[in-house]
């Protein structure tokens, strides 16, 4: 048992997700946001391409939703194997490729990236190293600034991935409303970590968990993605996640009397999609802990977590995720495993 179990605000992984809010502030003054947005609007590119692994692939998630939706534009997710381990070329014509990657040490990604840019391609590095390979290779690199991770747990650097996603989004499109908004971040994430003492002290019910479904859509599709990583790697559970969309098409006959279901639910367009979800599993039985800022969705959860009121859809993932990051950490307590180095994994891995 790990000796945290009993205090997970005292871990390294607590202090990092506490850090996030100044971490953020920060990153929004940075310079490179609107230099990069100005060399992709020069290069005007007609498809995007990430490249990234882990928990940067949920970054890569939240990326397609928002460059579909605010630029029109096509994203895909690499698939680096085609490369690193096929030997094959993909042509990268009139595509944006961008490689995600907190050490910046992946082989694979790195990789996809330096074929991109030997085709002439515009290529963008988003890593916590700009001084890693990737930082080097790409022909742009924004950096997460996030400073050391030491807990092996990603936090700080996937809410930092997303943030430069959004604040490259925004400058991208040269929208004032949307880039104001950004400065908006670091209080909402204040006040979501507000809930952190309360969301422990309901972890213990989740001690026995073994399993578990992780319910969004849209944006926050990724977020389902990131949250159920964090209960994987932190409480080892087997968390899948779904979309709304998706779990209506047969992996709801999962759901059972008390069986978890972890719903992220904030205001935007798939709200009453996701409302309408809610109130079906919720008369299967489900045992619901819901993230959300509406009220009519809180009053059907056993465990109610409440987001701020006023975030733009387009930025809760952001938000919302961060919650989440506590309630796995919270859930590894109960169960007293240990909260910054979980069995079995590494802080960078490299994959080929």
């Amino acid at each position: 048992m790990s000796s945290l179990s009993s205090d997970p605000a005292q871990s390294i992984l607590a202090a990092e997700i506490q850090q996030q809010p100044d971490i953020i502030a920060n990153l929004l003054r940075s310079p490179h946001f609107s230099q990069v947005a100005q060399a992709v609007r020069e290069a005007n590119p007609q498809h995007v391409v990430i490249a990234a692994r882990g928990t940067s692939d949920n970054a890569a998630r939240y990326a397609q939703y928002l460059f579909g939706i605010h630029l029109g534009l096509p994203v895909a997710l690499a698939a680096p194997s085609i490369t690193s381990m096929y030997g094959k070329t993909i042509r990268y014509r009139d595509t944006l490729v961008i490689g995600i990657s907190q050490s910046g040490s992946g082989t694979d990604v790195n990789q996809v990236i330096s074929e991109a840019a030997e085709q002439g391609a515009l290529t963008i590095g988003i890593t916590n190293n700009p001084d890693s390979a990737l930082g080097k290779i790409a022909g742009h690199c924004l950096p997460l600034g996030a400073g050391p991770e030491k807990s092996v747990a990603a936090t700080k650097t996937y809410t930092t991935e997303l943030t430069v996603l959004a604040a490259l989004t925004a400058h991208w499109v040269n929208n004032e409303q949307m880039i104001t908004a950004l400065d908006g971040l670091p209080g909402w994430i204040s006040t979501a970590l507000t809930h952190a003492a309360a969301i422990t002290s309901r972890a213990e019910r989740f001690r026995f968990m073994t399993r578990c479904v992780l319910l969004g859509r849209g944006y926050n599709y990724a977020t389902t993605f990131e949250i159920a990583l964090k209960l994987k790697e932190l409480t080892y559970s087997m968390a899948e996640p779904y979309s709304s969309a998706d779990f209506r098409h047969g992996p709801k006959a999962l759901i059972e009397t008390d069986f978890p279901a972890i719903v992220l639910a904030p205001s935007g367009v798939v709200f009453d999609d996701m409302l309408s979800l809610i109130t079906e599993i919720k008369g299967r039985g489900a045992d619901l802990t819901i993230i959300s800022d509406q009220d009519a969705a809180l009053e059907l959860a056993t465990l109610p977590i409440r987001l701020p009121d006023g975030v733009p859809e387009w930025l809760s993932p952001i938000v919302t995720v961060v919650p989440g990051q506590w309630l796995a950490m919270s859930i590894a307590a109960a169960k007293g495993l240990s909260l910054d180095a979980p069995r079995g994994l590494t802080k960078v891995t490299i994959t080929r």
